[in-house]
């Protein structure tokens, strides 16, 4: 095992495909051939005497080897890069937080936390980055993220199967509304019966996670008629007050709402309950992460006192 030879070149390219799951998706990133990449990550291989990698069809994944290579290899790109900052007369970045966040997260949760965040800690910079679940669990696991805002769905698992299991905390914990028109015959009292909303048209956009239609009521015992297809949010939403059909919301929605729309609970029926947590890998935050953290804890319980 001689890791000697290993290029820095080879370090962020198998970064890369440890976080985006995928040899293209690491290939499109770094803007290099899948070949190439493929040669990189060959080349760390060998100077490991391990597989590091486990390559399945639905790309890769981390052996228990390739985790501790991970935590190895960022600590060494994190000091190149601080090396580089310094020499280039830049200030340095111990005050800079990643965080990733799931999409509806961005209309309203996230920007309040960061203006709190503006006037309490003005000296911390927040970068932050839009992501489906396996992505930004990848990229916890990479070390590319500090914290992760996820959704979770019950019977809410665990973001991921990997070990040691990453830390979360429980942020708001809601039932799934549904967009309606406001001129809707649904939009006329206070919450919707579930068997109303069968026959109905719906607003949808893939699932980051798999086949699931986003956007259509779970567990509906008929084919949904998928009116439009849309991944934002905010489009699904005008969409909806245009009167082009239902989609469903989480009630954090409500705030960044257009006019002529209403988010309203649903009744009968199971409960669909989701989640907001807040992941991290489970040693103890930096100072500025724990400030960013509590900063959206703050915003989710104002959400909640709002709602």
């Amino acid at each position: 095992m001689d890791f000697t030879e290993v290029s820095l070149t080879a370090l962020r390219v198998f970064r890369a495909a440890a976080e985006r799951g995928t040899l293209t998706a690491a290939a499109a990133q770094l803007g290099y051939t899948q070949s190439a990449v493929s040669r990189q990550i060959a080349s760390i291989e060998r100077a490991a005497g391990a597989t590091l990698l486990e390559r399945r069809h639905d790309g890769v994944r981390l052996t228990a080897a390739g985790h501790l290579v991970l935590r190895r290899a960022t600590a060494v790109l994190e000091e190149i890069e601080a090396a580089a900052r310094e020499l280039a007369g830049l200030p340095a970045q111990a005050g800079t937080v990643r965080v990733g966040w799931f999409p509806s997260a961005g209309a309203v949760l996230l920007p309040r936390a960061l203006a709190a965040l503006a006037r309490t800690d003005p000296a911390i910079t927040v970068i932050t980055r839009e992501g489906g679940t396996p992505a930004l669990v990848r990229a916890l696991r990479a070390g590319s993220l500090d914290l992760a805002l996820l959704s979770s769905a019950a019977p809410f698992r665990a973001p991921d199967a990997e070990s040691p299991p990453l830390a979360v905390q429980t942020l708001t914990e809601r039932g799934l509304c549904v967009a309606v028109p406001a001129g809707h015959p649904l939009a006329r009292g206070e919450f919707i019966d579930v068997a109303d909303l069968r026959g109905q048209r719906w607003i949808a956009g893939p699932s980051s996670g798999g086949d699931r239609l986003m956007g259509v009521w779970p567990g509906l015992d008929e084919r949904p008629e998928i009116a439009h297809t849309a991944r934002d949010w905010l489009a699904k939403l005008h969409l909806v007050a245009a009167g082009c059909g239902l989609t469903t919301a989480p009630a954090s929605l409500a705030p960044a709402a257009p006019a002529g729309l209403r988010i309203l609970p649903v009744r009968g029926g199971p409960q669909e309950q989701r989640r907001i947590i807040l992941a991290r890998l489970p040693q103890p935050p930096t100072e500025a992460a724990a400030r960013v953290a509590q900063a959206l804890r703050a915003a989710a319980i104002d959400e909640d006192a709002v709602l």
